[in-house]
């Protein structure tokens, strides 16, 4: 049957439709929800999503329902093995009461990546990123 399938770059999804996947986008959001649907641009539609933050050893769960994604933002697409899932190593937690910590790891990660890119740029000669001669 595989012969069938035309060859993309998107054709290896097929066998992941209706499982549950774990999406990680470029701003860094990881989206857990069962694939139902993409096309030849990796463009997703996942159901029954969840948005999943993390801080330290805590976790927490957003239910957001049906998530169409495009598929440009796709950082990383992965499927869960079930039999593992609810082997979390880490303590769930309200998504309200963890937010704000989450957020503060965001910032702190992204001043550290800012003084990497500054030494990067200074020491090293290499552009900004977003800046002149980043273009692809």
């Amino acid at each position: 049957m595989d012969s069938l399938i035309p060859f993309t770059t998107s054709g290896s999804l097929v066998d992941c439709v209706d499982r549950k996947m774990l999406v990680i986008l470029r701003d860094g959001k990881k989206l857990h929800g069962v694939l139902r649907s993409y096309d030849q641009f990796a463009n997703l539609v996942l159901e029954e999503t969840i948005e999943r933050i993390y801080s330290k050893n805590h976790y927490a769960d957003k239910y957001v329902g049906l998530y169409l994604i495009r598929g440009e933002n796709v950082v990383l697409l992965g499927e869960i093995d079930l039999d593992e899932e609810d082997e979390i190593p880490l303590r769930r937690a309200d998504y309200q009461e963890l937010e704000p910590f989450h957020k503060q790891d965001i910032a702190a990660k992204k001043q550290r990546d800012d003084a990497k890119a500054q030494i990067l740029h200074e020491q090293q000669g290499f552009c900004r990123e977003g800046g002149e001669g980043d273009g692809y």
